[in-house]
């Protein structure tokens, strides 16, 4: 598990650097707009999306080696050829590569399911949504010193290299991915289980997707808001103390013996978002963000290890490919809208409209993941029946099985 964690950090960390090594290219050396990097930004992002559940059904139907062979091959291409295509060429590779990621993150989540008792997941999960914030901390910030001090082709070329690394030494460990421990598709009390399955993963799915929309809007609003207090150089800082703060969080999640439910969890975080926008100033965005972050890391691991859990073995690989897909694109779209309430209001509304999301998910969350009530009309109950358990409620010397008393 220590030497998958290692090498899943490695892609993960690249992963998460992938757009700004691409922004650093587009702005720097082929000198065109920001928004021309956000074209090919968007247009990863939505291969990441549309591939996560066709990389899992890969590797549910082919094998792991086999989806990482063409995944590792595919990137290899790319990033060796970013710097001479044209733009237009580019979006179009971006959201092929995208398509064919290296799926680090899936795999590390269905080989924690696989090597890991029941118990033990939670704080495998939560040592896991740690590795993903050092990533996000870690990965943005070499690239940009990479970029600046060296040259922006060193950064596409070094970011590629990782990935390719990444996911040949995944591919090398092949780590068993199967979970002799999931839940069964089939009957129980009366219920469809494949019916509950599907209103259970619905929940977390959408949990997940409001989780990371949050999480956009969150750094978009915390830019906006230092932007109009002209202390924009300072959200390193905040950003940082963020990170920092749902580091710790994840660590002590993982300790804990028993963990909230996930709506709970994703609730707390949206409502301790919102206020956020009251903050003037660096140094109580500071503060005011250590909430949040230390909910951050907990919200993460709690979606992937109901993810986990509700997964049929069969289908592990797809499942888990579309947590990835919900959570890329809340990525995607948390900066577009978060950033439409920003122009029409204030950066504050940033905070309110991203911690709503989040509350908004986890009620859906929460409705959508109740145990639905039996189908049919419930038995009345009249003064004449008999005490329950008696013989005449077993159907002894009464006209019916449950008595003259019960009327359907």
């Amino acid at each position: 598990m220590t030497r998958l964690l290692g090498v899943s950090f490695l892609a993960r960390t690249a992963i998460t650097a992938a757009v700004m090594a691409l922004t650093m290219h587009i702005v720097l050396v082929a000198d065109l707009s920001y928004v021309a990097a956000g074209g090919v930004a968007a247009a990863l992002t939505a291969g990441l999306a549309l591939g996560g559940p066709l990389l899992g059904r890969l590797i549910d139907r082919r094998g792991l080696r086999a989806a990482l062979h063409v995944t590792v091959a595919a990137q290899a291409v790319f990033w060796s050829s970013v710097p001479w295509l044209s733009y237009p060429v580019l979006v179009g590779a971006a959201f092929a590569a995208g398509m064919t990621m290296v799926p680090a993150q899936a795999v590390t989540r269905q080989a924690i399911t696989a090597l890991t008792a029941p118990g033990q997941r939670r704080a495998a999960f939560a040592l896991e949504s740690v590795q993903g914030e050092l990533s996000y901390m870690i990965g943005p910030a070499v690239v940009v010193l990479c970029a600046a001090t060296v040259h922006p082709a060193a950064a596409v070329w070094g970011t590629g290299v990782a990935i390719v690394v990444g996911g040949a030494g995944i591919a090398l460990l092949n780590p068993p991915l199967g979970d002799t421990d999931a839940v069964p598709v089939g009957v129980e009390e009366g219920h469809p289980r494949r019916e509950r399955l599907h209103r259970a993963m619905l929940a977390v799915l959408i949990m997940a997707f409001g989780t990371t929309l949050l999480l956009s809007g969150v750094d978009l609003a915390i830019v906006a808001t230092l932007e109009r207090a002209g202390q924009v150089s300072w959200g390193a800082v905040v950003i940082g103390v963020f990170g920092l703060a749902s580091v710790v969080g994840g660590l002590v999640h993982g300790v804990l013996s028993r963990s909230s439910p996930t709506w709970l969890t994703l609730g707390l975080l949206g409502l301790v978002t919102m206020p956020l926008g009251l903050a003037e100033g660096w140094w109580w965005l500071c503060v005011g963000v250590v909430g949040a972050g230390l909910l951050t890391a907990p919200t993460l691991a709690a979606v992937s290890q109901e993810v986990s859990r509700l997964a049929p073995d069969a289908r592990r690989g797809e499942v888990t490919g579309l947590q990835s897909s919900a959570q890329s694109a809340g990525f995607a779209l948390g900066s577009p809208l978060v950033g439409a309430v920003i122009d029409g209001c204030a950066p504050p509304g940033g905070f309110v409209a991203a911690g709503l999301a989040g509350f908004c998910a986890a009620l859906a969350g929460y409705l959508l993941s109740r145990r639905p009530r039996p189908r049919g009309p419930r038995p009345r109950w009249s003064p004449t029946a008999p005490a329950r358990g008696s013989r005449s409620d077993q159907g002894e010397g009464c006209g019916t099985a449950a008595g003259p008393g019960w009327h359907p």
